[in-house]
């Protein structure tokens, strides 16, 4: 677990750190889509304002910003109670495999005990499957479609 790691609320100062950090995450095989500099700043000020459905969150050691995650609320009639959707979750690359990930997992699962906890992963991103599984989460068989 990476020493001295800290989880903060994302304000708007952190607004070009995180969108930076976007950036970089929306540009990575990481994900299908690659949004854009509109998304990028809405996502932001969603997460900084007082929005009931966004929330986002900077991961810093030292004092220095390691990383972002950005959650949804909404509820899940499937489990019948409130759902936390992790739509974002990136760790810069200097910093992987410390346990940033793993810290902001359990910060979300501590701080939503009721909650169901979701996100979506590429099979192909190794990397994030290994933490997600590691920390109990498992797969399910859902084909996910879309209206744009």
């Amino acid at each position: 677990m990476m020493s001295g790691l800290g989880i903060r609320p994302m304000t708007a100062a952190d607004t070009e750190e995180v969108l930076a950090m976007m950036r970089v995450f929306y540009a990575s095989p990481a994900l299908i889509t690659h949004g854009s500099e509109d998304i990028f700043r809405r996502d932001v000020a969603a997460c900084v304002s007082a929005s009931p459905y966004a929330e986002g969150y900077v991961l810093e050691m030292d004092g220095q910003t390691v990383g972002y995650g950005m959650l949804a609320r909404s509820f899940s009639t499937e489990f019948g109670k409130h759902c936390v959707w992790i739509e974002d979750l990136y760790v810069q690359e200097a910093f992987r495999g410390r346990g940033a990930g793993t810290a902001f997992l359990q910060y979300v699962r501590q701080n939503n005990p009721d909650a169901v906890i979701r996100l979506e992963v590429e099979k192909e991103n190794a990397r994030a499957l290994h933490v997600y599984r590691k920390n109990g989460m498992e797969e399910l068989p859902y084909l996910e479609m879309i209206w744009k």
